[in-house]
């Protein structure tokens, strides 16, 4: 019998080790579970380098700030060398009206310094650009802010997972036990056949829970893995010492308090704030913008040269200089009251839009601050039911006799302590979720 070895498991095979080699490793590869161990600080600091949401969130901040700058670049000439060529044949009217016939040529080389500049345009636009870009960095801060939330619930649901599988094969082991003794217990003629079953219906039982819960931790690491833009193949294993109770956020303030801090604090406050600030900008870009005139300058300097098919050819310097003033009437200027009407229905949709974020906000500074409040109580309940379990659990199997009163009380006696387990392990992980959550609506994860 040959026998590989491959990080501590053996793999045996009955076939020649020559022939098989190959395969048996590429079977063992593809079977053998990826993992890779993190913990709380490495997500936290992975959701801030590699989620999706964040990139594209200081992808759209780059946007906001290239828009900005082409509304300041408005205030600027632009300059454009080159060389012009223009031939005419045949009839052209000259100053006086009469049609001649003319054969010429002409040829301009220079540089022209222009700019069109629509004065109130480019000014207010540049404003509202410029607040579009503070709210774009305000959002970009709350998509971090609620990336790093969401990968912090997933990695306490991922570690209330691996606990859950924890106890529901310690269970599991404690029905194989017990099924065990009974087993002798019938064969030495002490028990009831039907307790054996009911026994091995129960051990049964626990088993599909293990699988069950190894599911559900697998599903877990991968949702993490997807929150961290990770390779979902590859399973994340949670640092088990980090289940336990923490306080990262001090609870005893009042709730108008911790609403205050919140609304001072919170990036989605700024950000509204900055969004009803381009608004502004915007309704007064409308109302006042067409006021101001716009400027149109140009300035050529270079040669002019040519002649005409019966003349001599001349060539020499050239200036051109034209400068205007103008408004604009109409669609886009003066009693565009279209524009000044959806202006103001922006600024408007701003205001409604600021409200409804601090209610927002005040709410979910509300909704964590009491279930932080509720989980610390319920932990203590859940702690003494654990122990109480336990106790429970093990009185009963100090007790020699198989009769059937018995062998049910040990069945519900495990299964008690089972779900007081799970129970206090969910009100572990779902106490640090709150205390997080509580952080993240004031704004200070």
């Amino acid at each position: 019998m040959n026998s590989i070895q491959r990080k501590g498991t053996e793999i045996r095979t009955g076939f020649p080790f020559g022939v098989c080699l190959g395969l048996i490793l590429c079977f063992a590869i593809a079977c053998e579970a990826q993992t890779n161990s993190i913990n709380l600080e490495a997500v936290l600091r992975l959701t801030k380098a590699q989620n999706l949401d964040v990139q594209i969130a200081r992808a759209r901040l780059a946007e906001a700030k290239a828009v900005n700058e082409s509304a300041r670049a408005q205030f600027f000439p632009w300059l454009s060398p080159g060389i012009s060529y223009r031939r005419h044949d045949n009839l052209i009217q000259d100053v006086s009206g009469n049609i001649i016939e003319v054969h010429k040529q002409s040829y301009a080389p220079g540089v022209t310094l222009g700019a069109q500049l629509d004065i109130g345009d480019a000014l207010f636009k540049s404003l509202v650009t410029k607040q579009q870009v503070e709210a774009a960095a305000h959002l970009t801060e709350a998509q971090r802010q609620a990336s790093v939330f969401v990968a912090s619930q997933n990695y306490f649901d991922l570690l209330f997972a691996q606990a859950a599988v924890r106890v529901a094969e310690e269970a599991s082991r404690i029905s194989t036990n017990y099924e065990s003794q009974i087993s002798r217990a019938v064969e030495a003629g002490l028990a009831f056949k039907g307790d054996q079953l009911r026994v091995r219906v129960q051990s049964a039982n626990d088993q599909v829970a293990v699988h069950r819960a190894r599911e559900r931790q697998r599903l877990a690491a991968a949702q993490l893995a997807q929150t961290l833009h990770m390779d979902a193949t590859v399973e994340l294993i949670a640092d088990d010492s980090e289940l336990v109770p923490v306080a990262v956020t001090e609870t005893n303030a009042a709730l108008s308090a911790l609403v205050q801090q919140a609304l001072a604090a919170r990036p989605e406050i700024k950000q509204s704030r900055a969004t009803l600030a381009a608004a502004t900008q915007e309704k007064k870009g409308a109302k006042f913008g067409p006021l101001i005139p716009s400027l149109g300058a140009q300035v050529f300097g270079g040669a002019l040269g040519g002649d005409s098919d019966a003349g001599p050819s001349r060539f020499g310097e050239q200036e051109d200089v034209f400068a205007a003033l103008s408004w604009k009437v109409g669609p886009g200027g003066l009693f565009d009251f279209s524009r000044e009407h959806t202006a103001q229905a922006h600024l408007d949709t701003a205001k409604l839009f600021s409200a409804k974020t601090a209610d927002q906000v005040a709410r979910e500074v509300v909704d964590a601050a009491v279930r932080v409040q509720s989980l610390n109580e319920q932990l203590g309940s859940a702690r003494q039911a654990v122990e109480a379990a336990e106790e429970g659990l093990h009185l009963t199997q100090l007790r020699k006799e198989f009769a059937v009163g018995i062998v049910l009380e040990s069945i519900q006696a495990e299964q008690d302590l089972t779900r007081a387990r799970a129970d206090y392990l969910r009100t572990i992980a779902e106490l640090d979720k709150a205390q997080y959550a509580l952080r993240y609506a004031l704004g200070k994860l």
